[in-house]
């Protein structure tokens, strides 16, 4: 079973996003976060598999967070998860040790396969965007 943490600061996505992952067999949503300060404290608590957090949040942006847990020796894997399709955060995200970094509008099948396959060790990149990063 995957164990997973959402970080989102919109209740209405938080909570759709947890009834959408909650249906696939093999994850689990062990905790939710509504700023990025509750999500460094709850994945510290609960040490999930992987943290899914948005990248605008109050407080700590999801940036913020998977730099705070990696300092603080965390293992779990972070997949960012935005409606911001710009290169230079994808670029950012990796440097702070992002294993996954998924638009919004991404089919809902893609995110639970991409929650699979960063809980597995890969990685898991918007396509578009990692194409559009490769060649700037």
């Amino acid at each position: 079973m995957i164990r997973v943490v959402i970080a989102e600061d919109q209740s209405m996505i938080l909570g759709a996003l947890a009834a959408l992952l909650e249906i696939e067999r093999d994850i689990t949503v062990v905790g939710q976060a509504a700023t990025g300060a509750e999500a460094v404290d709850l994945v510290l608590r609960t040490r999930p598999d992987v943290l899914l957090t948005d990248i605008e949040m109050p407080g700590l942006t999801g940036l913020d967070v998977a730099a705070e847990l990696r300092a603080k020796g965390s293992t779990a894997r972070v997949i960012i998860l935005t409606t911001f399709a710009r290169p230079g955060y994808l670029r950012r995200a990796l440097d702070v040790g992002a294993a996954g970094y998924l638009l919004k509008d991404a089919p809902s099948a893609q995110l639970a396969e991409a929650i699979r396959r960063v809980a597995a060790g890969g990685r898991a990149i918007d396509p578009n965007l990692a194409a559009e990063a490769w060649t700037e």
